[in-house]
């Protein structure tokens, strides 16, 4: 037996056979000793590197160009690094204006041509020599190498020898060459775009988005566009994406919710644009059958207008109804195909008298607002018309074959999970069924009962099933009630509440019928003890771990904080949607872990773009939650565990060149 680094290396023979295969891989990449030990060299070293920033974010909701900002300002940490490299030579006002060019490089440019009073030319060498300095302050916590990959394909070379240049008298004029060649190549604007997009790369080296990626804002579909672009990205779904992931798979409930959900905000471009939705056969039967019907209490949000594809108030009202009557319908159907779920209680249709105009709940009759209801026969209310059941085939058939919205939600499927683990934190959506006395609670809707850890993984396996394991010809209504369920039901960790009250929100006026209470889990989770004995269920060290969830804004104005179970447990749902931001006061939370510190930054509304070019930036509040004993290394990192295995396999195969297994080459 042979000692490396720790390792045993085991050489009989019949046990290194095992191993030949692999290690001739590995020679193809590490040819010969030197080459192996040269990467044994790279890897130790990249050990020894302080770890990279972490950022955390949750409950987007649509908000693309918000959530743009926050990335592009690396939550606020670009303006305390200008501010630390640039305080004693330049004013608060050209700060100010370098990170308004980070954080939005085109527009900027575009408001220094107009401005005749600026030597343009000169404006550029010198952002481009400021933001040199900003991006080599980024950067200097990485490899070369790593930083090399990272820049764009054309500039890499020009950029890395700007980033690693050293006040030299000798090489002065060398890089002053590279500048002055940019700006008369006439390339100085795409260069300033390049660098700032460099900047904001190497300051967000892996992002966590905790859930809720959909829904209520505009254009989830950029959103996820930008992050398919984003090399280290991983998602715990949330509620709002799993109903989306339910739709994708087939399920006609999924479907009507995702489709009430945004046509009552108005989303008709990313519907119908962006992921090619064609709502004209619900648009001809909504303004047929509710022709003479204002639909005032199916009036749409409009947070903002649709540019490509405006739809009148009136008529968006009359889609918005039609396809939640049709929502209840096909729900009351899933609801009585799947006893399991215990969801009787939300079988509203049936109760109503319609004669009176009424429903009534818990003993108490309610008048409703709307009582125009063409399309339900009393005697079999959950029974979709003809007209309904081609509309809502319709719908699912241009679901599945959306090229652009499957692609979106495989990449969900792929990059994302119900919760994870790394770095000692532990990330998930919604909340963990727990009863009153917050002992992890059985809950029996799937083959068996489960509850924590095993609950999570199970509900896993069976959302990825749904959706893999039939092919698109072949999926039906039910095909995803699991997503479903999840969406809505009261033992859902994604939900974490007893009932969703859509039908009461949009046909009882009496606000103590919307009432949604919450799970055990949000009475209890400032218990610091129930947040470590999820840690220890999850595998996470107690005394190291924290937990960052989303799914209920906190809200600040009323005094709420986002930390919770004595510093255990980090809830980052501040309310980036511009429908939260009365209720929460601020306008989202980014969690960020670094190699010195735990923090927290609380953004303020992002003030978009103007008319005349002109656009307000507000630097968020960052505060430390944990400052670190000692800095982190890459070596006290979860990657620490695939590096060191793969020291141990170059080692195994240095071995194997030494004593002729495999022939080295030159």
């Amino acid at each position: 037996m042979i000692e490396t680094r720790g390792f045993p290396l085991v050489f009989e023979c019949e046990g290194f056979m095992e191993n030949i295969k692999y290690l001739e891989l590995l020679s193809q990449k590490y040819p010969n000793r030197k080459a192996a030990s040269a990467e044994i060299i790279n890897l130790n070293a990249i050990l020894a590197l302080p770890k990279g920033t972490e950022y955390f974010l949750s409950d987007l909701h649509g908000e693309f160009e918000a959530f743009k900002h926050i990335i592009k300002s690396a939550s606020g940490v670009i303006k305390l690094k200008i501010n630390e490299i640039f305080q004693n030579d330049l004013s608060s006002e050209e700060r100010y204006n370098l990170s308004s060019l980070i954080y939005n490089a085109e527009a900027e440019i575009n408001r220094t041509k107009l401005n005749p009073n600026i030597d343009y030319a000169k404006w550029c060498k010198d952002n481009i020599l400021r933001l040199v300095l900003v991006c080599k302050a980024v950067s200097s916590k990485y490899t070369r190498s790593k930083v090399r990959k990272k820049l764009p394909k054309y500039w890499a070379y020009s950029l890395d020898e700007l980033l690693h240049a050293h006040d030299s008298i000798n090489r002065a004029g060398y890089y002053e060459t590279i500048v002055d060649s940019i700006i008369e190549s006439g390339m100085a604007e795409d260069y300033i775009k390049t660098l700032t997009h460099s900047i904001t790369i190497l300051c967000v080296d892996r992002l966590h988005i905790i859930g809720d990626i959909y829904d209520r804002g505009a254009h989830p579909d950029e959103i996820m566009d930008y992050l398919m672009g984003v090399k280290d990205v991983d998602f715990q779904w949330g509620n709002h994406d799993i109903v989306w992931m339910g739709a994708a798979a087939g399920s006609w409930a999924c479907t009507a919710n995702i489709l009430r959900m945004n046509i009552g905000y108005n989303n008709f471009d990313m519907l119908e644009i962006g992921y090619g939705i064609n709502l004209r056969p619900l648009t001809s039967m909504a303004n047929r059958v509710y022709a003479d019907d204002p639909c005032t209490a199916f009036m749409p949000k409009v947070i903002e207008e649709n540019k490509f594809d405006p739809v009148s108030k009136e008529t968006a009202a009359k889609m918005h109804k039609a396809i939640a009557i049709m929502q209840f319908k096909i729900e009351g159907q899933r609801i009585k195909a799947n006893p399991q779920y215990n969801l009787n209680h939300r079988l509203i249709l049936d109760k109503i008298d319609y004669e009176k105009g009424t429903l009534t709940i818990k003993g108490v009759e309610h008048p409703l607002k709307d009582t125009n209801f063409p399309t339900i026969d009393p005697k079999d209310p959950y029974r979709l018309t003809d007209e309904e059941q081609r509309v809502i085939e319709n719908l699912q058939a241009s679901i599945l074959r959306s090229e652009r919205l499957q692609k979106h939600i495989k990449y969900l499927f792929t990059h994302g999970s119900l919760y994870k683990v790394c770095n000692n934190n532990l990330m998930f959506h919604g909340c963990i069924p727990v009863d009153e006395n917050g002992q992890f609670e059985y809950v029996d809707y799937l083959d068996q009962p489960y509850k924590g850890r095993a609950l999570f993984d199970a509900l896993d396996k069976e959302v990825r099933n749904a959706y893999f394991n039939s092919d698109m010809n072949e999926k039906n209504q039910a095909n995803g009630d699991i997503m479903w369920y999840m969406w809505l039901g009261a033992k859902s960790p994604l939900f974490g509440k007893d009932q969703m009250t859509t039908f009461e929100r949009l046909f009882i006026a009496d606000k103590s019928t919307h009432k949604e209470h919450a799970s055990g889990y949000y009475k209890l989770r400032d218990d610091k003890s129930l947040c470590e004995r999820i840690l220890e269920e999850f595998g996470v060290d107690k005394d190291k771990g924290h937990i960052l969830n989303g799914h209920v804004p906190v809200k600040i104005k009323d005094g709420e904080s986002p930390i919770k179970g004595g510093g255990k447990l980090f809830v980052i749902d501040g309310g980036i949607s511009k429908a939260y931001h009365k209720t929460t006061g601020i306008a989202g939370y980014t969690f960020i872990f670094n190699s010195r510190m735990m923090a927290l930054a609380e953004h303020k509304p992002y003030m978009p773009l103007q008319e005349d070019g002109s656009q307000t930036f507000y630097a968020p509040e960052i505060s430390s939650v944990k400052t670190l004993d000692r800095r982190i290394t890459v070596r006290d990192t979860d990657q620490a565990k695939e590096l060191i295995q793969q020291i141990k396999e170059i080692e195994e195969l240095i071995e194997a060149y030494r004593k002729g297994f495999i022939k080295e080459s030159l």
